[in-house]
C-alpha cells in the first residue's frame, strides 16, 4: 500500500517526462538516435544469445555429458590429509623433529598448528588436486599413506607439516544431482560456441 502509489507516480512521471521530449523533438536528435542504436544492439544480443542458450537440451546430450564426468571423477583421486600450519621454518622443523620421536600428529597440530583446522588436530577431510593451493597439493600428493612430510611445505599461509592419513576415488554423484549443472554447462558452452561462429 506504500509502494505502490510511488510505483504509479514514478510512471505518471516518465509517460509525462517522454512525451514533453517529443514534443521538442529531442527523439529525432543526434544525441537520443546514438544512445537509442547502442542499447537496441545490447538488447538484441541479450536477446539472441538467450535465444540460442535456451534451446531445448535432449536427454541423451545431458547424459551423454554425465557419462564423461563420470569417466573423469573415476580417473581423480583424492587424498584425507592432516596438517601443522606454523609461522616459520624453524617451527615447523621442530614439529617434525617431535613426530619423529613418536609425538601423536592429531594431538601436535591441536596444540601448535595456527590454521583453522587446528583445533580439529589439523584434519582437512578429503580433497582432489586443483582445491588446495599448488605448494601444498604438489607435497601431499606425493606422501605416502601413513606418513608425514619430512621437509617443512612453504605457502603463502606459512609453512606446512602434512600427513596423509588415506586416498580414495573421487565420490561420483547421482545424476539428478548434477543434471542442472550440466545443462548450464552445456548453455553456456552453446553462448560461446555462437559468438565464435559468428567472429568466424
Amino acid at each position: 500500500e506504500e509502494v505502490f502509489p510511488a510505483l504509479v507516480d514514478s510512471i505518471i512521471d516518465t509517460k509525462l517526462a517522454a512525451a514533453d521530449a517529443r514534443i521538442q523533438k529531442l527523439h529525432e536528435g543526434p544525441f537520443f538516435l546514438t544512445r537509442i542504436n547502442r542499447i537496441e544492439e545490447q538488447l538484441l544480443q541479450r536477446i539472441v544469445l538467450q535465444q540460442e542458450m535456451s534451446r531445448e537440451i535432449k536427454g541423451d546430450v545431458l547424459h551423454e555429458r554425465y557419462k564423461k564426468m563420470v569417466e573423469r571423477l573415476k580417473r581423480k583421486e583424492e587424498i584425507h590429509a592432516r596438517h601443522i600450519l606454523l609461522k616459520s621454518e624453524e617451527e615447523a622443523r621442530m614439529a617434525i623433529e617431535e613426530l619423529d620421536k613418536g609425538a601423536d600428529f592429531a594431538a601436535l597440530a591441536m596444540k601448535k598448528s595456527t590454521g583453522p583446522s587446528g583445533p580439529k588436530g589439523g584434519d582437512l577431510g578429503f580433497f582432489g588436486k586443483g582445491q588446495m593451493v599448488p605448494e601444498f597439493e604438489k607435497a601431499a600428493f606425493e606422501i605416502e599413506n601413513g606418513e608425514y612430510s619430512l621437509e617443512p611445505v612453504k605457502t603463502k599461509f606459512g609453512y606446512h607439516v602434512i600427513m596423509v592419513e588415506g586416498r580414495r576415488k573421487a565420490k561420483v554423484p547421482n545424476y539428478e544431482s548434477v543434471v542442472n549443472k550440466l545443462r548450464d554447462e552445456i548453455s553456456q558452452e552453446r553462448g560461446t560456441s555462437y559468438v565464435a561462429r559468428l567472429r568466424k
